[in-house]
């Protein structure tokens, strides 16, 4: 709520210039945003500007909003040990591992990583013929690490995947592997509306630092 103030009182510090900007049209892929915030200019930048995120944006130069949706979600205890692996594949030092095909348009926008809870419930969706409601029974019982919960839907994800022509061995290594990421898995949605108050929080920080910063100290 501080940072949506914020932004309101530099809309209208900006206004006094004749220029009227509304926050909800500015386009996603502003080249001069994406710049600052690659040179981890984002002091005042809502969500980005601890000493240790700033250190993640030089690392990851982020140029899409999906990059910054990612890194919302990954800066916290746990995911975190995977932001040096997005860096490497989004640059292009590492090959993306999609684990099976049938997960590459899964896993493709976050170059492999499992980072979001959504990812979790479309993988037993795809894999093992999962409802999504049921997709997220799994995923409840997998966040909340409920042993006699976890054995059923390890039998049930297996079998389903088996039906998918999915070995067993692989359906195996790909449920402890959602077991892993859905300990600690964010849910996309949250970390969407937080990239983008922290998107438009570096917009106007590139575009009207004067205005910006005026109305940081207000």
């Amino acid at each position: 709520l501080k940072t949506l103030t914020v932004l309101q009182t530099a809309v209208a510090l900006v206004r006094r210039r004749g220029i009227d900007i509304d926050l909800t049209a500015i386009p996603l892929d502003d080249a001069k945003t994406y710049d600052l915030l690659a040179r981890a200019e984002a002091v005042g930048v809502f969500q980005l500007e601890s000493a240790g995120m700033r250190r993640a944006l030089l690392d990851m130069r982020p140029d899409r909003f999906e990059d910054i949706i990612a890194l919302v979600a990954l800066y916290r205890p746990g995911p975190m040990a995977n932001i040096p692996t997005y860096c490497a594949r989004k640059h292009g030092l590492e090959q993306p591992d999609y684990i099976h095909p049938k997960l590459e348009p899964i896993l493709k926008e976050t170059f492999g990583v499992i980072i979001y809870q959504e990812q979790v419930m479309q993988i037993a969706q795809v894999m093992a013929g999962y409802s999504l409601g049921d997709a997220d029974l799994l995923r409840r019982a997998m966040g909340k690490k409920i042993r006699s919960e976890m054995e059923k839907q390890r039998a049930i994800f297996v079998a389903g995947a088996m039906k998918n022509n999915v070995p067993k061995g692989q359906a195996d290594t790909i449920f402890e592997l959602l077991a892993k990421f859905a300990d600690y898995g964010f849910n996309k949605s949250h970390a969407a509306a937080y990239a983008l108050v922290s998107y438009q929080t570096a917009y106007m920080k590139a575009h009207y630092p004067v205005e910006f910063l005026a109305a940081s100290m207000t």
